[in-house]
């Protein structure tokens, strides 16, 4: 580890040069490329610094502990453990900066809500979960864009809802939302005052690029008809919606979100490449072995992950366990201590699956 440690740090400081190098300053794809990789080994090379300096620290305190001056002894011997933890925790650190990153994460996502069992309660379900995420959203300044919904009923809330989140790091932040959520609460159609269960499916998507997903246009069927539902003056009187099947596969995507029928044909198929994309890393996923899918986690859209307790005021993700009481404040989009949680333990995971695999 500490050998290709030595190496990244060396690349970093060729990365430094090159950065001030005129020739390379006057080549703008050059010089952003190598900026990014200089920007992404930052905290790795940081990190590796700093546990330098403190292992350098620490083996100057062992040699004052093997010296005769009592008063230095004592001091060093307090300063030791706290400086021996640090180390600990630097190596851990290093350890995950060094896993493998996962190609999709500074990529925007498509945000798919489905509402599920529960009828109505389901779709005002449906609705409250966008408006969380887009409230998340909005705490990291990213754009949110609707691609397509169609309303549930008169009660308000979803059926289904298809919305763009563009914004740095968006798919690292929400990859692990992907699956089955579940409500706990009085529905407002409730007379009796019972508790009702509902169930609504998340996928994120990442964006796909179209060199990475190949259309045949002739496997497309492009149909074009009127909007319905929210657009203003324009609604039904121009055929500007746009519905979209993927005749090998059977997926249909629709879009009537913007007044432009090309507008929205642009945005179906970037809705149909990710669902493409998506396939084929499922797919791919597929061929992983069972133990490793368990490790790292299936990503699985049938899988319940997390439910939400109106009556006690929880929310609860099943895959690691944690319980928060604050489920008002996170239906408000504070959701960061969450995704947190998900991510550091699926980042151990991951570390244990890399452990595993060297031995």
């Amino acid at each position: 580890m500490f050998a290709r440690l030595k190496d990244i740090e060396e690349r970093y400081r060729e990365l430094e040069g090159l950065l001030g190098d005129h020739e390379v300053v006057a080549k703008t794809q050059l010089y952003q490329k190598y900026a990014k990789e200089h920007a992404d080994l930052r905290e790795l090379v940081d990190t590796y610094r700093q546990y330098r300096g403190i292992q350098r620290h620490i083996e100057e305190g062992e040699t004052i502990l093997r010296g005769n001056d009592p008063e230095l002894i004592e001091i060093v011997k307090e300063e030791l453990p706290g400086l021996k933890e640090q180390l600990a925790d630097l190596e851990e650190r290093i350890k995950i900066l060094l896993l493998p990153k996962d190609p999709n994460d500074e990529r925007n996502v498509f945000l798919e809500i489905r509402a599920g069992t529960g009828g109505d309660e389901a779709g005002l379900f449906a609705g409250d979960l966008f408006r969380m995420y887009a409230r998340y959203a909005e705490t990291r300044r990213w754009k949110v864009e609707v691609v397509s919904s169609t309303p549930s009923g008169g009660v308000g809330g979803f059926k289904e809802i298809v919305a763009q989140i563009t914004g740095a790091g968006a798919y690292s932040r929400l990859k692990y939302e992907s699956g089955v959520h579940r409500v706990q609460r009085v529905p407002v159609t409730e007379a009796q005052g019972r508790i009702h269960t509902s169930a609504v499916t998340v996928a994120i998507l990442p964006e796909a690029e179209e060199v990475e997903v190949n259309i045949d246009p002739n496997e497309l069927r492009i149909d074009v008809y009127h909007s319905s539902g929210h657009g203003g003056q324009s609604v039904n009187t121009t055929d500007s919606a746009v519905r979209i099947t993927h005749l090998p596969t059977g997926l249909v995507v629709t879009c009537q979100d913007e007044k432009s029928q090309l507008k929205n044909k642009a945005k179906a198929m970037k809705v149909l490449r990710a669902r493409l994309l998506d396939i084929a890393t499922t797919r791919q996923n597929a061929e992983i072995s069972e133990t490793r899918k368990t490790q790292v986690g299936t990503g699985d859209r049938s899988e319940r992950i997390r439910t939400y307790n109106f009556p006690q005021g929880r929310v609860t993700d099943h895959r690691i366990g944690l319980t928060l009481y604050s489920l008002e404040s996170f239906l408000d989009g504070t959701m960061d201590e969450v995704l947190d949680s998900l991510n550091a333990h699926f980042q151990t995971e991951m570390l244990k699956m890399a452990a595993n695999e060297g031995r």
